[in-house]
């Protein structure tokens, strides 16, 4: 993700995450406090930004030991792409701030769901 001069580069499985607002309404009509919503377990947000995937060993060269060649990484790739939808556990995503804008990084393992296409939701269903 690039803001002006400055570059942000996700590392290795993790994804940049734009979270939803901290405010959500009960059935009734109620406002939850942002300390209330942020003790739930899932969160979902916008995927802003992802990592190159799961690096992979070196293959290994048996035939001539003695040469060392340089093979550049290689990385498995994730399934979360720029623009999907996703819900994660909230516990194991990390807050960062970036040119004053609030994002989470999230490991791989810990997305749940993705929601990918037109009809993306605007908030977390009620039922989970």
């Amino acid at each position: 993700m690039k803001r002006g001069n400055r570059e942000l580069l996700m590392v290795g499985d993790r994804v940049l995450v734009k979270a939803d607002d901290s405010e959500r309404k009960t059935k009734v009509g109620l406002v939850l406090p942002p300390g209330v919503v942020q003790k739930e377990d899932v969160q979902g947000g916008q995927v802003v930004a992802v990592g190159p995937g799961i690096a992979l060993p070196p293959p290994q060269a048996d035939d001539e030991p003695w040469k060392t060649s340089y093979t550049a990484p290689r990385y498995l790739p994730l399934q979360v792409r720029d623009g999907d939808y996703a819900l994660f556990h909230r516990k194991a995503a990390v807050e960062i701030r970036f040119d004053d804008e609030a994002f989470l990084v999230v490991p791989y393992a810990a997305i749940l769901v993705l929601v990918r296409g037109a009809d993306i939701p605007d908030e977390l269903p009620e039922v989970l």
